[in-house]
């Protein structure tokens, strides 16, 4: 605990300490834009030879002749100079031959670059060169439209450039390559992707786009080592719209960042020139798109987000203000019941109980009577008219369907190149999101979305990265370009189902392409296990599942009835009967911001059980804001002491929450280093337990507090702090 402020007040101090650039337009602050309200406005310009984008927090600059390169990447904060060496603006393999955009050649040192250096370098003879560039103010990337309750959050500014290029060489006479970028207000981002246009006569085929590449200062030198064993750039943190594993985590689902040496980087510490000190940003399963004339490509879309700290907790707050910005539909985060249904009466009895208690939607589960995908008139008509009875009473409805893990037909099915015959899937069997019955499955889940006002999608098994050896697939053309025009034709339903306001559950990463909400990571057999083990492994799910991303993005999972075995040790049903543990397994996950899916016919059973529910629902709705917002980890529940967090936001009069649990069977009596760094507040502390007593705190130099706190056994306390 004490480490993240120490942490914190580092950075400060380094803020002050760092130096005034030429292109900086005034003194940094020193403010820390995690916590205080100043607006660092981004900014696009032509300075003599160079164009600038600068936004007070970051700065990179791109010298214009006699290419477009980049010559200088400085996080202003912490005053790191990112840039060892000038490398080209991006790289494409085109008909089946690699060609740079801009870029500079003749450095000879490596290990840094000095600005005296840059008139002295060249531009290569078949590089794509420098044409013209356009400055205009950010727009949106979605058409986002919301039903869904979500914290007051605009859409993001700033500014964006466009640099175009061509090719001298007749054979692409006509091709036009542009290189993107987007600049945001009060973060230090900057989002990145090439985009191409076909003005000629001719196809071109498309192998690959690197759509960044940047020779990075190494994060640690080792005379001897593979780059496998060594730390990548910890300075920048890359993220792409280009994942999947079904890892509930970005890193392991990355399909794009590449690490890699730099043979040109003769000076480097390690005897076999192995540092990791080169990044490049590309899909590696993409190449053979063939760009018809008249046809536009689109990159992956490179998001960087500068750091100034290891500290994870900071990181960690970096990186979900990354998504507030960039994604703001992550933000939205309904109340929800998982209905197991059978009949329409079901439903309407789930709708009823909703409205009762405060909840504000119902999604049908798996295993329910929904079929999304029989277009009929009367299956539309039905679920029509049951929308309709939700509405009427304020509450939204969606539901489950399945894609992936499912075998369709020989036709239909990923061909597994090694065999080809159905088969060799992420999950064995799988159909092909190019094939007739993908492109039909596609359409089907409009249609229903379409004609029967539902609001929520929940998406079990999206494509999962498959490739398909099909050649007769619609599609697709072959092995070749099948995973990108998979991965293209379920971006484009999410883009649709997004802009029509349709709320997003998808057990993969595609947050950056309108998906809303991913699994918090926990494991299914473990909701067989007895209810006093789920609680606990429950707030470690919450503890880990939240560290890069918000609970807002985040589901978890309560059996109300059975599932995935156990007996009745481990569901809640007759619910009535286990009411200690339902209000515990609620103030968990709403006192973290998480919505659970609570699995079941029925949220109540009797009027105790409505009144406990009811009660829950109440009180995080009246501190939903503060619920919402950024946590701070204080300890990890082991089952031996004390676990729990606090949220916090300086932006809202409740500056913090504090969640703290007893899973012990004695009453706890403790004292903590209470950190309050990021709530924003500055000399004291006016704290509130659930029963409205205040006690204030004087903050000390570290904005930590010594924080007295009792809880009774096996249960929870919560305090405000203001």
């Amino acid at each position: 605990m004490r480490a993240v402020i120490l942490a914190a007040l580092f950075h400060l101090m380094h803020v002050s300490l760092a130096p005034c650039q030429s292109y900086v337009s005034g003194v940094h602050s020193g403010a820390d834009w995690l916590v205080d309200t100043i607006r660092y406005k981004a900014a696009i310009r032509q300075i003599g030879k160079d164009v600038v984008l600068e936004n007070g927090l970051l700065r990179r600059v791109l010298r214009l002749a006699p290419n477009v390169a980049c010559i200088d990447y400085v996080n202003l904060t912490s005053g790191q100079q990112l840039l060892r060496s000038v490398k080209p603006e991006a790289r494409l393999v085109l008909d089946g031959k690699a060609y740079n955009v801009g870029g500079l050649e003749g450095q000879r040192e490596n290990a840094y670059l000095l600005l005296s250096w840059v008139d002295s370098l060249t531009a290569g003879k078949e590089d794509f060169q420098f044409v013209q560039y356009a400055i205009s103010d950010l727009e949106p990337f979605l058409k986002w439209r919301r039903k869904t309750w979500a914290p007051d959050t605009r859409p993001a500014t700033g500014k964006a450039i466009s640099f175009e290029y061509a090719s001298t060489l007749p054979s692409f006479k006509g091709l036009r390559v542009f290189v993107h970028y987007e600049l945001y207000d009060g973060i230090p981002l900057i989002v990145k992707w090439v985009s191409l246009e076909n003005a000629g006569q001719r196809p071109v085929k498309i192998d690959r786009v690197t759509n960044e590449v940047l020779g990075l200062v190494e994060e640690e030198s080792a005379v001897v080592g593979k780059p496998e064993e060594m730390k990548k750039q910890h300075g920048i943190y890359v993220e792409t719209n280009y994942a999947f594993n079904n890892a509930m985590r970005y890193d392991i689902s990355d399909q794009t960042t590449h690490w890699k040496t730099d043979a040109a980087y003769t000076s480097q510490v390690n005897y076999d020139f192995q540092t990791p000190c080169l990044l490049e940003v590309y899909p590696e399963k993409a190449p053979g798109i063939s760009l018809a004339p008249g046809e536009k490509f689109s990159s992956v879309r490179t998001h960087e987000l500068l750091m100034d700290s290891y500290d994870r907790q900071r990181r960690g707050l970096m990186i979900r203000r990354m998504y507030r910005t960039v994604a703001p539909w992550t933000t939205q985060n309904p109340i929800f019941m998982h209905l197991v249904s059978t009949t329409d009466a079901d439903v309407r009895q789930a709708v009823d109980q909703c409205a009762a208690t405060g909840y504000e939607a119902v999604i049908l589960s798996f295993g329910s009577h929904l079929n999304m995908e029989d277009s009929s008139a009367a299956n539309l008509a039905k679920w029509s008219a049951l929308a309709e009875y939700a509405h009427r009473k304020g509450i939204l409805i969606g539901g489950y369907s399945l894609f992936s893990s499912r075998r369709i037909s020989d036709e239909d099915d990923v061909i597994d190149p090694k065999t080809g015959r159905p088969g060799g899937a992420f999950f064995g069997n799988a159909p092909c999101f190019g094939s007739k019955w993908g492109l039909a499955y596609r359409d089907k889940i409009k249609i229903f979305f379409g004609r029967t006002g539902f609001d929520i999608w929940e998406n079990d098994g999206p494509y999962p990265g498959d490739v398909c050896a099909s050649t007769s697939h619609p599609g697709h053309k072959g092995l070749e370009d099948s995973q990108w025009r998979q991965m293209e034709i379920q971006k484009e339903l999410y883009h649709w189902l997004n802009g029509r306001g349709i709320y997003i559950n998808a057990p993969d990463w595609y947050f950056l392409d309108g998906t809303n909400k991913i699994a918090i990571g926990y494991r299914e057999v473990n909701f067989s296990l007895p209810r006093e083990q789920q609680l606990i492994l429950n707030r470690q799910n919450i503890y880990d599942g939240t560290q890069e991303k918000s609970g807002a993005m985040s589901w978890g999972f309560v059996p109300l009835t059975k599932y995935q075995g156990g007996g009745p040790e481990a569901v809640l049903e007759p619910l009535h009967e286990h009411l200690d543990t339902y209000r515990q397994l609620m103030a968990q996950y709403y006192g973290a911001g998480v919505q659970a899916c609570y699995r079941g016919p029925r949220l109540f059973d009797t009027d105790s059980t409505k009144r406990v529910v009811s009660d829950m629902i109440k009180w995080y709705k009246a501190h939903r804001a503060i619920l919402n917002s950024d946590m701070i980890h204080l300890r990890r529940a082991d089952g031996r002491d004390w676990d729990g967090f606090i949220h916090v936001n300086p932006a809202l009069k409740e500056k913090g929450f504090i969640m703290l649990y007893n899973p012990t069977k004695e009453k706890i009596d403790r004292t903590i280093q209470l950190p309050l760094y990021y709530t924003g507040l500055r000399q004291r502390a006016d704290i509130y337990d659930s029963k409205g007593k205040m006690i204030r705190y004087a903050l000390q130099n570290d904005r930590t507090i010594a924080f007295n706190f009792s809880i009774a056994p096996e249960s929870y306390a919560w305090f405000v702090v203001k």
